[in-house]
Parts: structure tokens; sequence; C-alpha cells
């Protein structure tokens, strides 16, 4: 955090040489942690979340966000049973999940301390009680504090199979690329994913900014699915900054129109994407269907 004009800012990095600023009027909760550094404050968009200085989540956004993370998947996968989400330190993926109709939620994040100021400081995602709750394993949702590449590698090993697997994890470094949470990004790391899903499974990826000047990871991770799924669908939010990629197991010749036709049967009813949306948000943007 920096000082400037009397006030306290969070400085995001946007690239190599873009910052963004995020006004800071009240800290909640700050800590280094055994994995990141971690700020929960108010700021304009209501009590938000940073990690390392990236923005996370925010009172304001995060619905848009979380909708568009786990609603495509809901749709195209067909069923959601079992689930597995790993990272998404808030819980809201989670919550959805079992809204969607999931009987059993395996959520993954090797950062305790972060869930749980999460959930003692945000507004949204699991409560503290929540939280001690499926820290128990009681209910749907059992929360593991673990390593997602390890705990894959023994969900294997169990015969364990998913529905529905949602990667939601800090933005990948284009700089870093033997970063703790890279591997998570690498076509391995899809592959382990795949082989835990059940027929008609499909895995959701938070993967990067669609905008020109920001694309790199967006890029690498478009051509990482197409690498292991034949089916990949995309969708970019059309009220955020972000794009997410679904691979189902079996090919679908039209995932736009699998998805309109499972809307209005889906237990979850999205508040903020329709019909609409759907068809003008799955187009991946030219710089990245046109590669050079």
């Amino acid at each position: 955090m920096i000082e400037l004009d009397g006030q306290r800012w969070v400085q995001e990095s946007l690239g190599a040489d873009m910052r963004r600023l995020w006004r800071v009027d009240e800290v909640l909760w700050e800590d280094d942690t055994s994995y990141q550094h971690v700020l929960i404050g108010r700021t304009g968009q209501g009590i938000s979340l940073f990690c390392d200085n990236d923005r996370q989540s925010t009172e304001f956004s995060q619905i848009v966000y979380h909708e568009a993370m786990m609603v495509p998947g809901f749709l195209l996968a067909e069923k959601i049973d079992n689930v597995l989400i790993v990272g998404s330190s808030e819980g809201v993926a989670s919550r959805m999940a079992v809204d969607a109709g999931a009987t059993r939620v395996d959520h993954v994040d090797i950062d305790q301390e972060c869930v749980r100021a999460c959930a003692e400081h945000l507004p949204y995602g699991y409560t503290p009680t929540e939280l001690a709750e499926v820290e128990r394993g009681e209910g749907a949702v059992r929360l593991h504090y673990a390593d997602g590449w390890s705990f894959l590698e023994q969900a294997l090993g169990r015969g364990d199979r998913y529905d529905l697997i949602v990667v939601d994890l800090p933005d990948e470094s284009a700089e870093e690329a033997d970063s703790q949470h890279n591997r998570l990004y690498g076509v391995e790391f899809i592959r382990r994913c795949h082989a835990v899903l059940a027929p008609g499974g499909v895995i959701g990826f938070q993967a990067g900014s669609p905008t020109v000047w920001r694309n790199t990871t967006l890029v690498r991770a478009y051509n990482r699915f197409r690498t292991v799924f034949d089916t990949v669908t995309y969708f970019g939010s059309d009220e955020h900054e972000w794009s997410f990629l679904f691979g189902r197991v079996e090919q679908l010749d039209d995932p736009v129109n699998v998805m309109l036709e499972a809307l209005p049967q889906c237990s979850y009813q999205p508040a903020s994407l329709d019909d609409a949306t759907l068809i003008g948000s799955t187009v991946p943007p030219y710089s990245v269907r046109h590669q050079d």
C-alpha cells in the first residue's frame, strides 16, 4: 500500500508498464500468510479482497464475476452432482454449486489464513459459522486446506469423479513462469483435471483478461485448452474484465445452444446474465482467434 494525497492506495499491476490504484478507506484485515499478502478493506466498490495487491473480488461486482465463472459450467455439464473447486477463497463458488444442485462439493484452497479472513470480514461467501461447518465436512461442502496439484493426484488414486471442476486462482503470472500457482494453469494440471471428470463433465478456468494489451495469459490458456479438449467454450464477461474457458469431455457441436436449452431448467438462476449474454459473450476476441 502506498500513501498519496494523505490517503492509502493499493497499487495493482496491469502489466510491466501499467498500474491501477484502489483507494482503501479502511483496512479490515491485512497480513502476510504463508503464501501471499492479503488485504481486506473498504474501497469505492465496498469491502474488497486483494491478494499480492491484485484485486480478487469486491462487494459491488463479485456476483458478476462468480456467475461468469460458474454458470456456463452448470449449463454445459451433463449433470451437477459432484463438484470440485480449486481456489476461490471467498466461498461464493461453493454456495453457487450447492444452489445448482450439487450434493458434494470439494473445496480445495491452500491458504487457510486467507479463507478464514474472508469468512470473518467479507459480506459475501462463507460466514464464520458456515466455514466451521465446511471445515468439519458437515453438509454438502467439504473444505480441504491442500495444494490443488496434490489433491488431484490423490483424487485420481481414489477413483473420484467430478461433474464440474472450477479453478479460480490469482491471475497467472506472465513473467514468473515457475511461480507456485502458475503450475495450476499448465497443460499437465488441466490433464489431471480431465482425468477425474465424470462422463459429461466440464472444467472451467479463470483465464485472464481479453484486453489486447494484457491478453498474454488468455492466449496461453486458450491454446492449452484446445490442446486437451475437442470442445472449448469461451465466456467473456460483458460487465467485468475477465474471461473464462470451459472444456467438456465429449465433443459438443453447438455448446451455445446447449447452454440456452439448459438455462431455464437450471436450479441456479443467475442474476447477471441471460440468453442474450450467453449468445453475445461466447465469441473469443479477434486477437485470440487470429493469432500470429
